[in-house]
């Protein structure tokens, strides 16, 4: 077997689950998602990599780069089975989604953010590699938003930090899986040789504001919406703001998907989406104030807010007036 994308914290905790098979053998597991000079015959490839977002921004990879050297990989060791670990951020955030998403559902990644649009080919061309050969198997395993204390990655916090977050808004239900549970479904995948997709989630979902409350109501100051969007792209791009423009559909529209299909071939979650929020996210500054700090620091903002309006309101008046005032020298 070959492990792609082992070095990182699903791929420590996949290895010791699969070190657990006594008939499983592990005779490669490379650290990055580029092919090796040599391959070792292997009968299994597990890639973990493809859906290391971190590493591939860092890198400034393509996730399709990833996918390229998982196929020649799997063509060089003669392997008949691939686990691939993608994301349930293909499905996309679209206002008509089924609560929760089944392995049914068409997969339509929102188009600015091309993460999920590059993981979506990924498990296209993954799948014509499967219909290419008879006996081929392939598991395509999409979690939700990952956390652990020791491995979440930025896309998680960017997650994370949106959920929940509107103003006087109803926010869509989220999930969180802990990074054992996701190791545990691969060495399933691996185990059990499943074929087809799955997903990777705990049982249900938190509401919105079970997640606002969790997060710890940060104080906010009510913005229309575009004033909203501009705001947040451009902090974003300045480094000062949670998330990116392209992952803010996922902030707004749900998403959460049933685990059904995996629990039916033995899978148990061991970590609710409560837990695994808390476990991988930072205490906030603002969840260690007092209640009523907390309310005069929002009243604050507003009477900011209120006070940034009417002096908008005011310079524009002086505005008109000095233009007209021009046009009756004229």
């Amino acid at each position: 077997m070959i492990v792609r994308g082992a070095d990182g914290n699903l791929g420590s905790r996949v290895l010791t689950g699969l070190a657990a098979l006594d008939r499983v053998q592990v005779v490669a597991a490379w650290p990055d998602s580029d092919s090796p000079e040599e391959t070792c015959p292997a009968d299994v490839i597990v890639e973990l990599g493809v859906g290391d977002h971190d590493t591939r921004a860092r890198r400034r990879e393509s996730v399709t780069i990833g996918a390229a050297g998982l196929l020649a990989e799997a063509n060089a060791s003669g392997a008949a089975h691939v686990v691939l670990v993608s994301s349930a951020m293909v499905y996309g955030a679209q206002p008509n989604n089924p609560v929760p998403l089944t392995e049914d559902a068409v997969v339509r990644p929102d188009p600015e953010f091309v993460y999920a649009r590059q993981l979506a080919s990924v498990e296209e061309v993954v799948e014509e590699w499967r219909l290419g050969r008879p006996g081929r198997t392939v598991a395509v395993l999409r979690p939700v938003v990952t956390m652990a204390a020791d491995g979440t990655s930025n896309v998680a916090r960017a997650l994370a930090a949106g959920l929940g977050q509107r103003f006087a808004e109803d926010d869509p239900g989220a999930q969180f899986v802990h990074l054992d549970d996701v190791a545990s479904a691969v060495v399933l995948a691996v185990e059990r040789r499943l074929d087809g997709v799955y997903n990777v989630a705990p049982d249900g979902w938190i509401p919105g504001e079970r997640v606002r409350a969790l997060a710890g109501e940060t104080p906010r100051v009510p913005l229309p919406e575009r004033v909203r969007e501009v705001v947040s792209a451009l902090r974003w791009r300045f480094q000062r703001g949670p998330i990116p423009p392209g992952l803010v559909p996922y902030t707004r529209e749900s998403w959460v998907i049933a685990n059904d299909k995996l629990r039916a071939e033995g899978w148990r979650p061991t970590i609710t989406n409560e837990q695994a929020y808390v476990e991988g996210t930072e205490a906030r500054w603002w969840t260690m104030i007092t209640p009523k700090r907390r309310q005069e620091l929002s009243l604050g903002a507003l009477v900011l807010s209120a006070a940034a309006g009417a002096a908008g309101l005011i310079s524009l008046g002086m505005w008109i007036r000095r233009r007209r005032a021009g046009r009756g020298r004229r």
